[in-house]
């Protein structure tokens, strides 16, 4: 027995078993052994280290609850730009989209009046005087070709 208090003494500060300062939550019963005090004591600071231990990886754990709510709101904010630049990227598809279309019908309206010219100059022949009678073809122009006279292609 003496050498158990030796030996708890030496792990604590204090000399005494005395100076070992139980939990809060406990106290010696009147009357108790001093073996018994000593094993009771021994056997609620280890329960008292695995408490506060518990406690430990509960902070740990509410730490990394606000790491994730940190990332969290990082990965909203992420999809909400994902998002704006998806928006960005349909919108200027639409106006590409709409220009390519557009550069087609114009194309296609300047192939029609190539060839309407081309009809036009045919009829005419090389050395004829351009007459009002000719900008006034039985084809009716359209596009670019309504604008131009085969007198002006000449």
């Amino acid at each position: 027995m003496v050498q158990l208090e030796a030996d708890i003494a030496s792990v604590r500060t204090g000399s005494s078993i005395a100076s070992i300062a139980l939990p809060d939550y406990v106290e010696h019963t009147e009357g108790v052994t001093r073996v018994g005090a000593l094993s009771a004591e021994a056997v609620i600071r280890d329960y008292e280290s695995a408490a506060k231990e518990i406690e430990a990886m509960g902070a740990e754990l509410i730490d990394a609850a606000r790491k994730c709510e940190a990332l969290t709101a990082q990965v909203h904010d992420a999809i909400a730009f994902m998002r704006e630049t998806a928006a960005g990227y349909r919108d200027e598809g639409r106006k590409i989209f709409k220009r390519i279309e557009e550069c087609a019908l114009f194309t296609e309206d300047v192939r029609k009046t190539c060839e309407q010219v081309k009809r036009r100059m045919k009829d005419v022949s090389v050395g004829e005087y351009c007459s009002e009678e000719l900008a006034t073809e039985e084809l009716e122009p359209t596009g670019i070709a309504a604008t131009v006279s085969v007198c002006e292609v000449r």
